[in-house]
């Protein structure tokens, strides 16, 4: 199996858990934390997760341009769920 081949199966299989497991819990989250909520030790377990697994995913999205736009997209709600998350931490934090 050559890397296109190989990328192409890897691929396949990281939009399927984005479209099944990732998106829908990171929009969860992101409704938690817009909401006023912190997160939890759940919810933060699952972003180290996540940001384990883009390590890993990174040299993929390299290779193939066609992916970037989503990988940015995908990097800029976690980014906004990180800041509101933050933001809700600290307010709690000064009360």
């Amino acid at each position: 199996m050559n890397t296109s081949d190989n990328d192409l199966g890897v691929i396949t299989v990281l939009l399927e858990r984005l479209e099944k497991q990732r998106l829908p819990r990171a929009l969860a989250i992101k409704a938690k934390v817009d909401a006023g909520e912190c997160l939890d030790e759940m919810d933060i377990e699952y972003f180290k997760e996540v940001f384990e697994d883009a390590q890993n995913i990174m040299p993929h999205v390299h290779r193939h341009p066609e992916y970037q736009a989503l990988a940015s997209k995908l990097i800029e709600l976690y980014h906004e769920i990180m800041e509101k998350a933050t933001e809700n931490q600290t307010r709690l934090n000064t009360r």
